[in-house]
């Protein structure tokens, strides 16, 4: 791994180089440039930006309308109202109209920490993957950032991405190619397989790590596609491997667990754990600390996997 960046930084730099060269470029934001980290852009390229206040509803049906009208829009605030505040908007006017937005949810999953449930962006994934029509993403790394929001513009659908808030680990070198739909299988071992997103790919690849130093080789896969969903890599791996644990910064109800279930139950029957949140007010804390608490960190990782693979002979 190569030090950490911001996923929003890594976009906000993307967006406004492209911008400069494509006028259809726009970038809407609810108030919230500083956290999104949009940095120069609303300065070089004011006429391509526009500031919404805090009115998310507002926004995307803003959005949808430039996007009718021809724009390639990018609407980017906090994840947690992007997705419950903004539902009827994304599901209506993005989703089954068709229309060219990107949504960006920023601070998702447990980024905003202290600010408590509020803030907490914890169902998205279970919401948004339910609408028809709409891609649902959780890039795990700047270079993966980048080379999405590329595709984006080249190949325009309705699409929702959700984000961390601080830095996360650079997992990727900038010659790593992507296709969306289609998940990173990151290491090779044939004793369980992680099928991972987001933040918590650097996470697993650190417990794959420590257990391989205990004989017991793990593969780590980045679905960082929950929509359209890679169903076969999911298949090969309960097959090579014999059991899955999925990770995921989101409730254990219709996430990328539930999602990695309903293939698995479908097609290829092994151990499955599903590891995120469970169904309760999360406490405060910042997302390590309450990724400790529910034992989503390398420890609790290195456990669960461990007595993953003791089921595998029952």
């Amino acid at each position: 791994m190569m030090g950490k960046e911001a996923l929003s930084s890594a976009f906000s730099e993307m967006i406004l180089e492209e911008a400069k060269k494509d006028k259809d470029i726009v970038v809407v934001c609810t108030d919230s440039r500083g956290s999104a980290k949009l940095g120069a852009y609303p300065d070089e390229v004011p006429e391509q930006f526009v500031e919404m206040g805090i009115a998310e509803q507002n926004s995307v049906t803003v959005s949808a309308g430039m996007a009718y009208m021809g724009k390639k829009v990018f609407t980017i605030g906090p994840a947690s109202f992007y997705s419950m505040r903004s539902a009827e908007q994304v599901k209506v006017d993005v989703a089954y109209s068709h229309n060219n937005v990107t949504v960006i949810g920023i601070s998702g999953g447990i980024s905003y920490g202290a600010l408590g449930a509020t803030h907490h962006s914890l169902q998205d994934i279970s919401l948004m993957r339910a609408i028809p029509g709409l891609t649902v993403m959780i890039p795990s790394d700047a270079v993966q950032m980048r080379k999405i929001t590329k595709e984006l513009l080249e190949s325009p659908r309705p699409t929702y991405i959700r984000i961390a808030r601080s830095g996360v680990p650079v997992i990727y070198d900038e010659n790593t190619e992507f296709k969306i739909g289609k998940a990173k299988r990151l290491t090779d071992g044939k004793d369980a397989a992680i099928i991972v997103c987001g933040q918590l790919v650097a996470t697993a690849l650190q417990a794959a790590e420590e257990l391989k130093e205990e004989g017991i080789n793990v593969s780590v896969v980045d679905m960082f596609t929950i929509k359209p969903l890679d169903t076969e890599m999911i298949e090969t791996v309960a097959k090579e491997c014999g059991c899955i644990l999925t990770l995921e910064e989101h409730s254990i109800y219709g996430g990328l667990g539930g999602a990695v279930a309903e293939v698995a139950a479908q097609t290829e029957m092994v151990p499955l754990d599903i590891c995120g949140i469970p169904d309760e007010d999360v406490p405060n804390g910042t997302d390590q600390e309450v990724f400790k608490y529910y034992k989503m960190d390398v420890q609790g990782i290195k456990d669960r996997v461990k007595i993953l693979i003791s089921k595998k002979s029952k």
